[in-house]
């Protein structure tokens, strides 16, 4: 089972943290800052496996990482999954990140957070792995890309329609033939008013 997914860059700042097993925000911290010293330190050439951090519980917890230009992607994971297996879930979670943004890089990662999580859920679940193919999540995706820009559509003609009323209700006054109008001429009286 997949205990932990984390992106962080080369200067250790989070970039994407999920957590599918209970860990307060102080030993959620601990964990990301001990699992980056521990990858940060390793050299591009050596294996991408390591032993957990013992916060992360017992039972053979494992770290398995792929570093791309300033990025790591780290995924935590217990004794019952295959390295190779998360090793290639990795590849699969950067390239569907990289047909979703086209050219993923880490800014795309900051500024859209949500669509991040939600291409990570298309692909895994509390833990468990959903879809590994690339044209089935990213297919996925653009379906829910298309169901939210058709739901927002009514609501930006609402918008534009009401941002537009004045400018229209401007330009049929000046329109109007004002001849064609008679307005009733007005009875003025004369008031008288005593003060006192």
């Amino acid at each position: 089972m997949i205990k932990a997914i984390l992106v962080f860059n080369n200067q250790g700042k989070t970039r994407l943290i999920k957590f599918f097993e209970h860990y307060n925000e102080d030993e959620q911290q601990s964990i990301i800052k001990e699992i980056y010293h521990m990858v940060s330190k390793r050299d591009d050439t050596v294996c991408n496996f390591l032993e957990g951090p013992s916060k992360l519980g017992e039972g053979g917890n494992r770290i398995i990482y792929r570093h791309y230009a300033t990025l790591y992607f780290v995924f935590c994971v217990d004794g019952s999954e295959s390295e190779l297996g998360i090793l290639d879930l990795i590849q699969v979670f950067v390239e569907t990140l990289d047909r979703c943004f086209e050219n993923v890089c880490e800014l795309d990662l900051i500024f859209h957070v949500d669509k991040v999580h939600n291409i990570l859920q298309e692909i895994c679940i509390g833990g468990m792995v959903l879809e590994t193919n690339i044209t089935e999540v990213t297919m996925n995706i653009e379906g829910q890309n298309k169901l939210e820009k058709s739901e927002s559509s009514p609501t930006m003609s609402i918008k534009n329609t009401v941002s537009s009323a004045p400018n229209r209700a401007i330009s049929a006054v000046k329109n109007m033939q004002t001849s064609s109008i008679k307005l009733p001429t007005p009875k003025i009286r004369s008031l008288n008013v005593k003060l006192s």
